[in-house]
């Protein structure tokens, strides 16, 4: 596969697909490089959410749970490969992991599929049976198929039940997909999340709802009067709901011209702002997505970065722990190439698209002995719960396994 840019690269990567880069990029050809030896929890500034020690890992043993895909009509073993990237949520007093399950015989690394594991006590959790979001005989298949569903956040709905945001993969295109449900066991697909717009069929991904702590656990949240979400790979963007279901990026003015005239009658405003004697005139540009936050030469997340969990609303500000991946070329130095860690971005609690702070370094890292798997030196934050008076953070595991780390919650 011959890559055109980063973010086909990362993708192609993630998936195991062949890529025309270096013998390096296959897992399958050596071992990868292996990461640092662990550390103690990375001191962090009063917004930021943590401290968090070296991820655990949980559900270790899988059986190959097996189930009749309705799109093949064959039984298969949909766990068999790989459990990774779980969305996360607390409900009855349970924690749920939405996870993200591999078979063995689709094309593209296996086709993904999401399952339900829930534990009494966040750490030992039991795999259902049959996954719960898949692709099916239905009018999103050709969204979702031969690729599967991917990546999975999940959200509690204010007014009840609760909001599922994932990757449709085509085997070519990865797309934002909405589903809700009342259990999170029975799920109704909405489809794209940006249906309707020009965005629609743009590759899309990685959909980090805002949430904030409501009886000790985290709620979907308004602000000003909508939703708010984050998403993105390579870039990350923002985007506006009034429902949770239906988004709509945020845009800025691509190619906006300002000019001044003198206008010698200053109580005069007809069409344009006054300031003193000099009128402004804006022309207005062609719209696009405006990007909220971009990856930084150097450091870690040079490569891309992307949301993790449900970004939170704190007295701080609006707290997004993100994913970010370290360039070959012009990444951080003692950093394998294209590894994963994760960041935190603090937005102005007045303005969601601006950011006001930012880690300098990641707050975790993955242990060495669960470096290897499908796409090494990889930690990949996606799941985040108040559980217990502590926060839980769930975790994948060079796209193979799944980790769980845990703080206090501060303040």
């Amino acid at each position: 596969m011959i890559l055109q840019s980063y973010a086909q690269f990362c993708i192609a990567l993630r998936r195991g697909d062949a890529v025309c880069v270096t013998a390096t990029l296959s897992s399958a050809d050596k071992p990868p490089e292996p990461m640092t030896q662990p550390e103690p929890p990375t001191p962090l500034p009063d917004w930021a959410i943590g401290p968090f020690p070296t991820p655990i890992r949980i559900l270790p043993d899988h059986q190959d749970l097996t189930f009749t895909c309705p799109v093949s009509g064959e039984r298969v073993a949909w766990a068999a490969k790989d459990v990774f990237n779980p969305g996360a949520v607390v409900r009855d007093g349970k924690v749920c992991l939405l996870v993200r399950a591999e078979d063995r015989v689709g094309r593209y690394a296996g086709v993904s599929r999401l399952g339900l594991a829930t534990s009494d006590d966040g750490l030992h959790f039991e795999l259902e049976p049959e996954p719960v979001l898949f692709p099916a005989d239905d009018k999103w298949q050709a969204w979702e198929w031969p690729g599967g569903c991917e990546d999975p956040r999940v959200v509690e709905s204010p007014d009840g039940g609760y909001i599922c945001t994932y990757t449709a993969f085509d085997g070519k295109v990865g797309c934002l997909f909405v589903a809700t449900s009342p259990d999170l066991r029975t799920w109704t697909k909405h489809g794209p999340a940006f249906a309707g717009g020009p965005y629609v069929r743009r590759p899309s991904k990685a959909g980090a709802i805002l949430t904030e702590l409501k009886d000790g656990r985290l709620v979907a949240a308004r602000h000003q009067g909508l939703y708010w979400m984050w998403w993105g790979e390579g870039l990350i963007y923002g985007a506006t709901s009034e429902d949770l279901i239906h988004w709509r990026p945020v845009e800025a003015n691509m190619a906006p011209e300002t000019y001044l005239t003198w206008n010698p009658s200053p109580d005069t405003q007809a069409g344009g702002a006054v300031a003193g004697g000099w009128r402004i005139d804006r022309v207005p540009g062609v719209m696009g997505l405006r990007s909220l936050a971009a990856p930084r030469r150097g450091r870690f997340d040079s490569m891309l970065i992307e949301p993790g969990p449900p970004a939170v609303l704190t007295e701080a500000g609006i707290v997004l722990l993100y994913n970010g991946a370290n360039h070959p070329g012009h990444g951080e130095p003692g950093t394998p190439a294209f590894a994963y860690q994760p960041g935190q971005l603090l937005f102005d609690p007045l303005d969601p698209s601006a950011v006001i702070a930012r880690l300098q370094s990641p707050f975790l890292k993955i242990d060495p002995a669960e470096a290897q798997g499908q796409v090494g030196n990889v930690c990949f934050v996606e799941g985040l719960v108040a559980f217990k008076g502590e926060w839980r953070l769930y975790v994948g595991l060079a796209d193979s396994r799944l980790g769980c780390t845990t703080a206090p919650i501060r303040g």
